[in-house]
């Protein structure tokens, strides 16, 4: 049986994808802040208090799971706040870019030892870290957190490459979650479901991409 680990699995996007994966036949471990009623009913292990930006907890994390062979590590744990250049606020520009952009190279280093050869890396990000794309401005920490995630998931693809460890970089799209206010053009049972879909066609020889969860490539 393939194993998963999932972070910010407690809800939204996260818990859809450990759903998905455990009704797939995937040994899921979930890792979350604080667990739910929604999560915990899935019947998944789970492990609680894992901050992303909690260096001395992921360390333990990756003693605790380095015995238990890792198939597929999906960094799905972020925020959202919206600054503005009116309202700039440094410091939640600072948080993103710890939670949104380090907090994945984290968890991914931690867990190294415990991925298999030939192993996949998923990073959930957001086309509004696409530089090419951006079209309105606005959102810096969370823009600027996910650029460089979006960076971070590239050099992550040549590193790993010697281990035939393939990584995506992935845009779930615009979907009704708690982050987005409900707001959104998709639900998150369509959106993690594409996310699969790219996961599962993810190789070597595509690694490094930057792909929309409906397959469109998206420019950086």
């Amino acid at each position: 049986m393939k194993h998963a680990v999932v972070t910010g699995s407690s809800r939204g996007i996260g818990l859809e994808l450990c759903r998905q994966l455990h009704a797939a036949g995937w040994k899921v471990t979930a890792l979350c802040r604080h667990t739910t009623p929604a999560l915990e009913a899935l019947g998944v292990p789970l492990r609680e208090g894992i901050d992303v930006t909690d260096e001395a907890a992921l360390r333990q994390l990756g003693t605790g799971l380095e015995a238990r062979s890792i198939d597929l590590l999906i960094n799905n744990a972020g925020i959202l706040d919206n600054v503005s250049l009116e309202s700039l606020d440094i410091e939640s520009c600072r948080r993103q870019f710890e939670v949104n952009a380090l907090g994945p190279l984290r968890v991914t280093q931690a867990l190294l030892p415990a991925l298999v050869e030939g192993g996949k890396v998923a990073l959930v990000t957001s086309r509004m870290g696409s530089i090419g794309d951006n079209t309105s401005g606005g959102s810096y920490g969370y823009r600027m957190s996910k650029a460089a995630l979006n960076a971070a998931g590239k050099s992550l693809a040549h590193d790993l490459a010697g281990r035939r460890i393939s990584v995506a970089i992935l845009h779930p799209g615009y979907v009704r979650t708690d982050m987005t206010g409900h707001h959104g053009l998709i639900n998150v049972e369509e959106a993690a479901a594409g996310l699969l879909q790219r996961i599962d066609g993810l190789s070597p020889e595509n690694s490094g991409t930057f792909w929309h969860s409906n397959g469109e490539v998206l420019p950086w």
